[in-house]
This record gives C-alpha cells, sequence and structure tokens, in this order.
C-alpha cells in the first residue's frame, strides 16, 4: 500500500491521522533563542503568551533535511512508494527540502512530493484524499492523478480576528493598507494560487463575522464534495465554532464536519481568533 506523509501544516486532528495512518513530519517554531517542533513540546496558546509577553511575532521554519530523511527512510528501505504533502512552496521550503530528502536517498523513484498549493487542511483534504485512495489499493499514479485533479478545488479561506500577526509574518499581500485604524477590521484570508490575499472585509463582533463569512459561502457549500468539510480554528470561542458547525449540518450535505485545532505554525502567522470553513468545491 502507498504510504501517506504530510507536513504539519495539515493540522488534521489525532485521531484522522490515527484512522489513515498518516506519518506528521513537523515544522519549527523559533522563539527567541529556542526551537520547538510543531505539534512536539509547545501548544498555540503558549506561542500566543510568548508572544503577548516579548511584543514579537513567532518565527517559522522548514523541515531540517535530516528530519525529513529520517521521515522517508524506513519506507525507501523497505521498497514502499511514498506520496508526501507539503506546505504551498509558496509560502514555506518545505517542498524544496523534501524533494532533496528524497535526492539525498536515492529515492525519487519510489517518492513523490506535492506541492499542495495550500496551507492548514486545505492541506489535509488532499491528504484524506489521498489516504482514502491508499487505503482502497489505489496506486501511486492514481492517487497523483485524482490530487492534482482536485487540487484546484480546494477552497481554504477564513477570517483573522486581529492583523498583526499576518502583518508581521509578511505572507499575505495588500494587508498594509489595512492596517492603522483597523482594529475592528476583520478580513477574509482566501489562498489562490498557493498565496494568500485578502478579500472581504468586516466588521463588527467576531461571532456574527464569522458565521456571515460562513453562510455567504452557502451556494458553493451546497454543491461542494460531500464527504469533509473542515472548521479549523486557532483558538475560538466554543458558542462560535458550534454555531458555525450547526448551521453546516442544517445543510444536510456532508457526511463529515470535522472540526480541528491549527497547529503552532498556522496558528503563529494568523494569530488567535482565526476561523476557516474548507472544502473541496464541486465540479
Amino acid at each position: 500500500m502507498v504510504k501517506i506523509i504530510s507536513d504539519s501544516t495539515c493540522d488534521l486532528s489525532p485521531e484522522l491521522i490515527a484512522r489513515y495512518d498518516i506519518d506528521i513530519l513537523p515544522l519549527h517554531i523559533v522563539l527567541g533563542e529556542e526551537d520547538f517542533e510543531d505539534g512536539r513540546g509547545i501548544s498555540p496558546d503558549e506561542i500566543y503568551q510568548w508572544s503577548d509577553m516579548h511584543r514579537q511575532s513567532p518565527k517559522t521554519a522548514a523541515i531540517s533535511i535530516a528530519d525529513a530523511m529520517n521521515g522517508l527512510e524506513p519506507y525507501v528501505s523497505a521498497g514502499r512508494e511514498v506520496i508526501v504533502f507539503s506546505i504551498s512552496s509558496s509560502m514555506s521550503s518545505t517542498f524544496s527540502v523534501l524533494n532533496m530528502a528524497a535526492e539525498q536517498l536515492d529515492a525519487n523513484h519510489l517518492v513523490t512530493v506535492i506541492d499542495s498549493m495550500s496551507l492548514s487542511t486545505g492541506v489535509g483534504l488532499q491528504v484524506i484524499a489521498a489516504a482514502e485512495m491508499a487505503q482502497a489499493g489505489k496506486s501511486a499514479q492514481e492517487i497523483i492523478a485524482h490530487i492534482e485533479h482536485i487540487r484546484p478545488l480546494v477552497r481554504a479561506s477564513f477570517v483573522v480576528d486581529t492583523l498583526t500577526y499576518l502583518h508581521r509574518g509578511g505572507r499575505c499581500s495588500g494587508l498594509a493598507a489595512m492596517m492603522g485604524g483597523a482594529l475592528r477590521l476583520h478580513p477574509r484570508i482566501a489562498v489562490a494560487d498557493g498565496k494568500m490575499a485578502p478579500g472581504k472585509k468586516y466588521r463588527g463582533k467576531m461571532d456574527r463575522v464569522i458565521l456571515a463569512y460562513a453562510q455567504e459561502m452557502e451556494a458553493e457549500l451546497r454543491a461542494a464534495d460531500p464527504a469533509h468539510v473542515f472548521i479549523t480554528h486557532s483558538g475560538c470561542e466554543e458558542a462560535t465554532i458550534a454555531a458555525v458547525r450547526e448551521w453546516l449540518e442544517s445543510l444536510g450535505h456532508f457526511r463529515e464536519i470535522h472540526v480541528t485545532r491549527a497547529g503552532g505554525v498556522i496558528s503563529s502567522h494568523c494569530g488567535p481568533g482565526t476561523l476557516g470553513v474548507l472544502f473541496i468545491a464541486g465540479e
């Protein structure tokens, strides 16, 4: 069976990782002089506490080539085909590092690295699609072809509570004009062609903003792939999350509605209070 691996930005829950037997390769979070592996040793809330205390935004770093090689080596040694997913190559050098690791192991014939051109559970949706096909006994070539087909259909967007983290991180163009006097401005950030860009701007209390953002996607959600939809957040009020889930359930369309907490790397860039609804659009 083809082995499916992802970097840690896929933001899948431990339950989904176990269900689909997915290996996770962690990126890094750098807080001052300390280096942490994403998902190990530090939580997103602790990252926010450090950021508030030091009045600095966290820094993140790609997977090390040593970690990438260590993650791939057992499967390469067993002669097993591997498909590895990375966060968008426009946002991180992880895609390049994974390819270099495959080359160092002389395993390009076994290892395929896929640039998700997305982030968070926009990556996770592709990982699950690949894992379901792998469990069904599909070949690597069949899985890769399917992912290349659905990748442009992945809809990854979110609404942020604070612009500070994204602005400091510099990974979302077009935010500078929103800074200054825009404390209650909540832009919708969408991923397109592997890059983040701001869209509609909301004002008001975040719980109302988030529900309005979700409801404005109703037509696309009703036509979406019904298998999976994600509510992914970086630390939102439980009532807000529950309201979005209840509304999605009312559509009667999706077989599984997953609620996931964004990991350390994604949280470091979007800041607390962010929520997104991510899915694969219909054809």
